[in-house]
């Protein structure tokens, strides 16, 4: 079995990087079993790393967690461990491992060394699209187990409990004493990175009460101060402990040793020392190395009641005292060092623990696990179609809409999920606002869209010049900010005033949107953009199906499809079937506006269009069973390079928009699985394993950039989903009118 290991590795001084060390080297123990390891760096930081490691990542770029899993696929590895600690990984909450643990081809075991109790959304987010990923989760507590159960919806039966090993090294204490000039010491220690969590200053406070009974006593602090704490804050923590221990006349009985030593002399201090403390200053600590590391050799072990201690040291294998108490650590040291019967009867429960979970133990059940995993059969589930579970759909709502719409229309940005009345309001999102309200209304019935639709359609009609033409931005005070909105936002705008005219609720509506569709009307064929063009032509088809004896609009169609045609013709060459020389933004549009005209015109030529350039653009979106949108950081020139970043929720809805009209027209289903699948993307089927969709708020992202996905959720986000959503019911309740089953 060949088993491949992601994780931080030394050289790099991180406690994740021993872990995996030792790990890869008591798994390797085992017969008839090899290895390697795609170490992660930081901050551009280089290494020299032993033969084992064969691929790095740096933490920061994305394009080296793609590059080392094709070379995991390839590799003929059978099994893949990775080491997850938040701060390891780049991007937001460590985001970028999402996307190669998704491309990964063979099964996945995720050893978590941290588990929030209380993460934040993205934290969960990325964490529980880990744990979605893996075969089996590895967790070194109890705890850690309730936590993934209850906080992260794990399956429990998907979790193994395999504590943290402990280094098989043995010293004698006496020598290790002597060796340290520590003979006619009693010796207190902690060791680990140091940091502001570890609580140091806890045990500085309490040594005046213990020296002063025992003046042979010192404290050693053994570690540096942690590289993630250097770069931001300096020595200072570090500064503040020297500064306490000079104020309290300790400085001959605490000493600082700033250094990460390797386990041969940890293990010597270990064993050196006749009370090891671990004074953590509160109890969200789900996995400590350095405890059981104390406990492991058979240390006499005192510890704040932090969840991993409180498991660790029960059953006499240490003693707790309370956070932040010195008073209580110095009472309990003098008890101790007064009672060495005691100190000796701990060492001992401690060392006969210690026994079960050094690392030969551990390696052999971490192997037990991963053989399991690669001859277990899995049962292969035959894929009928990609219809959509209904029942696994979020609900339905309105709720964030609600809260973006006041008496003007809808405002256009939101903070997180709280409206920005900053930015005020725009034609676009008003205009894409009253499409989804129709829609929500013809389909659902849903009165609040119902109620919603006039405060849109009035704030259309509000931004209308005298000419037809639109103005598109509009501040919270209501003063206009500009005089002509852009031919996009006019497009979408009569896309929106067309779908009312062939979907309105009552005459009222109709006869408003009719009134600012025809004054908008002399102003079609005057658009140059090719979207502007693209949602003009949406909205006219959509008028045209509830009036199709309209000529004189039907050659305005016409006309407006030729001339995307002709950008087409003009652009297409070997390899390349698309409108412009690039792929950029709402590319969807522009085939979903040739195949709406194509059901109302009969013309071939535009039909092969529709259905030659959106089948370029799935080529280039849908490789990998999932929707894959051009980022708008850098968009897809022609023989040039796409861009991951900056995927917006409007690309989305044109794919889900584009295919449901492609299954209209050609009545192809496997076009409904495409728009099934794209609209997946809004709920975690993507490039970063996230999802947009935020269930707290019911409102959409706004897409994801390089560090993660941007939590604002502005009406444009939103509405993409809602329309997205809406069209997945739609297409579902069509497939099954026809009593047709997708294959």
């Amino acid at each position: 079995m060949k088993i491949t290991y992601i994780a931080t590795y030394p050289p790099r001084e991180c406690g994740i990087g021993a872990f995996t060390n030792n790990l890869f080297k008591s798994m390797l123990t085992q017969n008839e079993h090899e290895g390697f390891v795609v170490a992660l760096s930081d901050n551009d930081l280089t290494y020299k790393y032993p033969k084992e490691v064969k691929v790095t990542i740096r933490q920061d770029y994305q394009e080296d967690y793609l590059k080392a899993v094709k070379y995991i696929n390839i590799s003929g590895a059978d099994v893949c461990i990775l080491e997850h600690e938040f701060g390891i990984f780049g991007g937001q909450s460590g985001v970028y491992i999402l996307p190669l643990l998704h491309r990964l081809e063979i099964p996945l075991i995720v050893t978590l060394h941290t588990i929030l109790k209380t993460p934040s959304y993205n934290e969960k987010a990325v964490l529980k699209g880990i744990c979605k990923m893996a075969r089996k989760i590895v967790v070194m507590s109890h705890k850690a187990v309730e936590f993934l159960v209850d906080i992260y919806d794990v399956p429990k039966e998907k979790i193994a409990l395999i504590e943290h090993g402990v280094p098989d090294i043995h010293f004698n204490p006496e020598k290790s004493k002597k060796q340290f000039k520590l003979k006619n010491k009693k010796v207190l220690l902690t060791f680990g990175f140091v940091g502001r969590n570890k609580g140091i200053e806890t045990v500085i406070k309490a040594m005046p009460e213990v020296v002063k009974k025992r003046p042979e006593v010192i404290y050693i602090v053994l570690g540096k101060t942690h590289p993630n704490v250097l770069r931001h804050s300096g020595e200072e923590y570090r500064t503040f402990l020297l500064r306490l221990v000079k104020n309290l006349q300790l400085e001959d009985h605490v000493i600082f040793l700033n250094a990460f030593i390797d386990e041969q002399d940890l293990f010597k201090y270990l064993y050196a020392c006749d009370v090891y403390i671990t004074p953590y200053l509160n109890e969200a600590q789900i996995t400590s190395g350095t405890l059981s590391y104390a406990v492991g050799v058979g240390a006499a072990v005192l510890s704040t009641p932090y969840w991993h201690a409180v498991e660790l040291l029960a059953e006499g294998r240490g003693r707790l005292f309370n956070f932040n108490d010195s008073d209580e650590l110095a009472q309990t040291l003098n008890e101790l060092l007064d009672n060495p019967e005691q100190i000796k009867e701990m060492k001992t429960i401690a060392g006969e623990y210690g026994k079960k979970i050094t690392w030969p133990k551990t390696g052999e059940k971490y192997v037990a696990l991963a053989e399991k995993i690669v001859n277990e059969e899995i049962p292969v589930i035959t894929k009928k179609d990609n219809e959509p579970d209904l029942l696994l759909l979020p609900p339905f709502s309105l709720a964030h809409i609600n809260r973006l719409t006041d008496d003007t229309g809808i405002i256009q940005h939101a903070k997180f999920g709280i409206p920005n009345l900053k930015e005020g309001y725009c034609l676009d999102d008003n205009a894409r606002a009253l499409l989804m309200v129709l829609m929500a209304y013809r389909q659902k019935k849903d009165m609040r869209a119902l109620e919603l639709s006039p405060i849109y359609l009035s704030y259309i009609h509000y931004m209308q010049n005298a000419d037809g033409t639109f103005r598109n931005f509009l501040s919270f005070s209501r003063n206009f900010l500009d005089e002509v909105g852009s031919e996009d936002s006019f497009g979408r705008t009569i896309w929106a005033l067309g779908y009312l005219l062939g979907n309105a609720p009552n005459d009222a509506y109709y006869q408003m949107g009719k009134l600012v569709f025809f004054n908008a009307s002399p102003n079609f064929e005057k658009i140059k953009s090719i979207r502007g063009i693209a949602n003009t032509m949406i909205g006219i088809s959509y008028y045209l199906r509830s009036n199709p004896s309209d000529d004189s609009m039907t050659e305005r169609l016409r006309n407006l499809a030729n001339v995307l045609v002709k950008h087409y013709r003009e652009n297409k060459a070997t390899d390349w079937n698309w409108f412009e020389s690039l792929l950029a933004y709402d590319n969807g549009i522009l085939p979903l506006a040739l195949l709406h005209s194509a059901e109302l015109l009969n013309d071939q030529e535009i039909t092969d269009t529709a259905i030659e350039s959106m089948n370029f653009l799935t080529s280039h979106t849908l490789n990998d069973n999932y929707l894959s949108i051009i980022g708008n950081e850098k968009w897809y020139k022609k023989e040039g390079e796409r861009s991951l970043f900056a995927q917006q929720p409007i690309d989305a809805m044109a794919m889900v928009l584009m295919y449901h009209q492609a299954y209209f027209v050609t009545k192809d289903k496997d076009y409904l699985n495409k728009l099934y699948t794209s609209f997946l993307w809004f709920l975690g089927e993507n490039d970063l394993r996230m999802s947009l969709y935020d269930f707290e708020t019911t409102g959409c992202c706004d897409g994801f950039e390089r560090y993660g996905v941007n939590r604002n959720q502005g009406a444009e986000s939103s509405l993409a989903y809602l329309i997205s959503y809406l069209t997945v019911l739609q297409a579902y309740d069509e497939l099954h009118k026809s009593d047709l089953k997708i294959v």
